[in-house]
């Protein structure tokens, strides 16, 4: 069995920490967010960014970057990536010009005896081959291309949870086209799914903004595949 949070698309709403901490006291699970947590974007640079204390207060595991965390220069980005505690993912996000990355491109993690994989995307910011990628040095994949790439290196009886910032329509065409994976937790769009919302097999969750609700899906292994046993919302910030 294994136990997943999940929040996206903060957008600085604090007051999280508490619950989440008390949340989990109780029953014991990964803590993930798909990105947008922060006050600033990929234009707008703040110094300080107060959610990222709250955020590692509530001990999150990972964190996928959304384009409030993400900047097109490339020193506003480090430094955002320093003041937190936890990981940035990224998956379909590269450096052309093979400068160090200031995120993990994958991440693995092993809890209760399982071994989790987290991969995340980026809503593409331009094209690949855009006079943008000359400027900045940053070049954005194909999610489904990507994701399908990493999940080959994946084990059977192994765990692949993708970490979305792509928005609900995009996550429905990632999850027709990957059916390897586990559990899509998505964000961007604002959507906040009663239900798993199933595409190729895919399970796809999204919690909705602002920290009202804390996705709970609990996972379980039965014929050959990790399938959902149980789900929730759990009340965040109301």
């Amino acid at each position: 069995m294994l136990r997943i949070y999940h929040t996206s698309d903060l957008h600085d709403h604090r007051g999280i920490a508490a619950p989440l901490n008390e949340l989990r006291s109780r029953e014991p699970g990964l803590l993930l967010d798909c990105g947008d947590s922060l006050r600033g974007s990929q234009t707008i640079y703040h110094r300080r960014e107060p959610i990222v204390e709250e955020i590692d207060a509530a001990q999150y595991d990972a964190q996928a970057i959304g384009n409030r965390e993400f900047h097109y220069l490339r020193g506003c980005l480090r430094a955002r990536a320093a003041q937190m505690r936890h990981p940035l993912v990224c998956t379909n996000l590269v450096d052309t010009k093979n400068r160090d990355l200031p995120f993990v491109r994958s991440l693995q993690i092993d809890r209760d005896g399982v071994r989790v994989h987290l991969l995340g995307l980026l809503i593409m910011q331009y094209p690949i081959g855009s006079a943008w990628e000359r400027v900045f040095g940053w070049r954005f994949l194909d999610p489904a291309t990507v994701i399908r790439e990493f999940s080959e290196r994946v084990d059977d009886d192994e765990v692949l949870v993708v970490l979305s910032h792509l928005g609900l329509s995009l996550d429905r065409k990632l999850a027709a086209a990957v059916p390897r994976i586990d559990l899509l937790l998505g964000g961007h769009s604002h959507d906040t799914l009663a239900q798993p919302e199933y595409a190729g097999g895919v399970p796809i969750v999204h919690a909705g903004p602002y920290g009202k609700y804390v996705s709970r899906t609990q996972l379980d292994r039965a014929n050959g595949r990790w399938r959902v046993q149980s789900f929730d919302l759990v009340p965040l910030l109301q």
